[in-house]
């Protein structure tokens, strides 16, 4: 097994990613929130790329769906939930179906169409992930949604975080910027250390959200991976 890291939605190519396991990554706050969701039991997540998009689903389909996301880490005009995790809630959620749209995440995850299998990964699902990534025994490619097509420390930290839990079941072989990411996250397993230099962990204590940001840094409090397949989340 191979593992490789794409750091933004970006700098995704369908070359590196075709037939692979893919892992996508936007710990502050998309995956956090699709993987709280889901848990809370969400029945699946329709990732868009844009507010239109999210609203024209909503009003073309004779299904009920709640919408969910951001623009600038801040609530959309008109949804039902903003990026927070701490807003799906078993009550808010169970047995509804999420339309969600972010500014990093959902890009991300609609840009790996064309991977095996496309997986939702935070610090919350962590260990899980690193099962599921041995169970399809394929070669991984971590995709970190990133900030506005640039690197993001939380995602990176994050993906070192997963690589650690894969190395502690299999063998395997890291790219070199695997290897940096699984370093860096060994040299700072309290997470915070490092992850506060982020510029978008910034971001979000500017808009006085720390309790986001504690409770996204939280490491395996998830056991469910959801998995992204023909359009929806899972």
């Amino acid at each position: 097994m191979r593992i490789d890291i794409i750091v933004s939605a970006d700098d995704i190519k369908k070359e590196k990613i075709a037939n692979k396991t893919v892992v996508v990554i936007d710990m502050l706050r998309a995956t956090s929130v699709i993987t709280t969701a889901m848990n809370n039991g969400c029945t699946g997540v329709v990732p868009v790329l844009t507010v239109e998009d999210a609203a024209g689903i909503v009003r073309n389909s004779k299904e009920e769906f709640m919408l969910g996301g951001e623009r600038k880490a801040l609530k959309i005009e008109g949804f039902h939930y903003s990026n927070s995790p701490l807003e799906y809630t078993r009550k808010t959620i169970e047995g509804k179906t999420l339309v969600m749209t972010t500014t990093n995440g959902t890009k991300a995850i609609k840009g790996c169409v064309g991977a095996s299998n496309i997986l939702i990964g935070a610090m919350l699902n962590a260990k899980a992930t690193a099962k599921r990534i041995v169970e399809l025994n394929k070669d991984v490619v971590i995709v970190n949604a990133g900030t506005d097509g640039e690197f993001s420390i939380d995602d990176f930290l994050c993906s070192g975080y997963i690589i650690d839990c894969v190395l502690s079941l299999v063998q395997a072989e890291l790219t070199d910027i695997a290897v940096t990411s699984h370093y860096i996250y060994k040299n700072n397993e309290d997470i915070h250390s490092f992850i506060k230099y982020a510029s978008h962990y910034k971001r979000i204590t500017e808009l006085g959200l720390e309790a986001d940001l504690e409770y996204c840094c939280r490491k395996d409090i998830i056991d469910k991976v959801p998995e992204y397949k023909n359009g929806i989340i899972v």
